[in-house]
């Protein structure tokens, strides 16, 4: 009896690709199982499972959040706030939120979790706070649902991202001529560069990632694509041997986050992202063959598509 409950409850708990099970993390960052937060009545603000979409830069946006360390972007905005100056960056000082430069320009942190279930809406509210800071202003992390403000959407014009990835965080520091003076600031920069990655931006392609990871390489590709879609697409490729992005490299599985998915690739030791660039505009073309092949899978490439799912990582 008790075999059949647990096989009952495992089969009402069951979710599509891609859906949040009742008893896994809550994708807000709270570190909440999701049944006991954004998944439970009247666990706060309703998750919003693709919050950057409809942004010009949606993959990018993901990468520099979850998977870049170091990168910024100048964020054009527009309306009322459109003479001023925006730069979103990974990271910020001592992890905060937002800060005005002396200059008055705003910078804006990405890798910042408000768990209040929409990132673009707390993005947004953090953003709007920095406008009406004064120069040299450091800001708090939200303590309060941002409500029904606007979202990065309602205030980004619709154009993409120029992003400048970095070798590290000295980029914080830039325009300062005392940082021996700030004890705090040096320590921070020192404890953020110990933790960079090198990592760069591929130029063939849009929002893929080249990194160095210990004595390995990798390619980590946002792509916008449904990943019912990409799966399909993936297994049609793999079964071909056309789902390498150089010789010898391997699909090794893929992140999700924001409701988009990243495949990532293991290069060969000294490929570089140079060596990456053309495979990676290949690889496109293929995999846009396979997205528009709209034909029952095989059993063979079921099968490779079962393995890949079963190699998925949720990061958000």
């Amino acid at each position: 009896m008790a075999k059949k409950n647990r096989a009952k409850s495992r089969a009402v708990e069951s979710t599509a690709p891609g859906e949040v099970g009742p008893r896994q993390p809550c994708p807000c960052g709270s570190g909440k199982r999701y049944k006991a937060c954004h998944g439970a009545p009247g666990g706060g603000t309703v998750f919003v499972k693709r919050p950057f979409e409809g942004l010009a830069s949606e993959c990018d946006l993901v990468a520099l959040r979850e998977l870049v360390p170091a990168a910024t972007a100048v964020l054009p905005l527009t309306g009322e706030h459109s003479d001023r100056s925006v730069r979103v960056c990974t990271l910020l000082p001592m992890a905060a939120p937002a800060m005005v430069r002396d200059s008055g320009e705003v910078w804006l942190g990405l890798q910042v979790q408000h768990s209040f279930g929409d990132p673009s809406r707390d993005l947004a509210a953090v953003l709007l706070a920095a406008l009406d800071a004064e120069p040299g202003t450091s800001m708090i992390g939200l303590t309060d649902p941002p409500g029904e403000g606007p979202r990065l959407q309602d205030l980004v014009a619709d154009e993409p991202l120029r992003i400048e990835v970095h070798e590290g965080f000295d980029f914080w520091v830039s325009d300062i001529e005392d940082v021996e003076d700030s004890q705090e600031l040096a320590a921070a920069l020192e404890q953020a560069q110990g933790a960079a990655s090198p990592t760069a931006r591929l130029a063939s392609v849009p929002a893929a990632y080249w990194t160095h990871l210990g004595d390995k390489e990798f390619l980590r590709w946002v792509m916008p694509e449904s990943e019912d879609a990409l799966l399909d697409a993936f297994a049609r490729l793999h079964v071909a041997g056309a789902d390498r992005v150089v010789e010898d490299a391997r699909l090794i599985g893929m992140f999700r986050a924001h409701g988009v998915v990243a495949p990532v690739w293991e290069l060969p030791p000294g490929t570089g992202v140079e060596g990456v660039e053309d495979g990676a505009a290949e690889l496109r073309t293929r995999l846009d063959a396979a997205l528009a092949n709209d034909a029952d899978l095989t059993t063979e490439e079921r099968s490779a598509r079962a393995g890949l799912a079963n190699r998925q990582v949720t990061i958000r």
